[in-house]
């Protein structure tokens, strides 16, 4: 089945390779750190401040949460390189004033793929499997090409009013 799905599925998505300002701000290697470099490209901002910025949220969260996770992160390292959990960046974000619109519901199955015509127009950021990525106006802003030739799903995407 997944054989059929990519021999007759095309991702129509331009990519414009765009590290956020990584290698800018004196960063090498590859890393975790999808969600710095995402809101750094959808901002403007400068790569280092949203990691700084991350950084101390994470630490927040993983400090002053009474959750499970949050308890179990406390061993780990606070670092956005290795990753920024959901609950961290839907704050974030939200703070930031991007507003979140699913579009996988539990039972449902993936309706919407990271493909230009299941997509909205304007500057979104949007949720994969283990993935945040920009696209802006059909263009897929990323270090590299995260579609899946277009059959990667979205579990949803985030919006800002200064953006559409």
């Amino acid at each position: 089945m997944m054989f059929f799905k990519r021999l007759f599925s095309k991702s129509n998505l331009q990519l414009k390779v765009d590290d956020g300002g990584r290698a800018a701000a004196g960063y090498k290697g590859k890393v975790g750190d999808c969600v710095v470099r995402s809101i750094a490209i959808v901002t403007g901002a400068c790569y280092q401040k949203v990691y700084q910025d991350l950084y101390n949220e994470n630490k927040k969260f993983r400090i002053n949460s009474k959750t499970k996770l949050a308890k179990k992160l406390k061993k780990k390292n606070d670092s956005p390189r290795t990753g920024t959990h959901r609950i961290v960046l839907k704050k974030y974000l939200k703070k930031l004033g991007w507003k979140w619109y699913p579009t996988m519901f539990i039972g449902q199955g993936c309706k919407v793929h990271l493909k230009k015509e299941e997509l909205p127009q304007g500057t979104i950021i949007v949720s994969c499997s283990k993935h945040i990525t920009v696209v802006k106006n059909g263009v897929l802003h990323d270090t590299y090409d995260c579609s899946r030739n277009g059959t990667r799903c979205v579990y949803g995407y985030w919006t800002h009013h200064d953006h559409l």
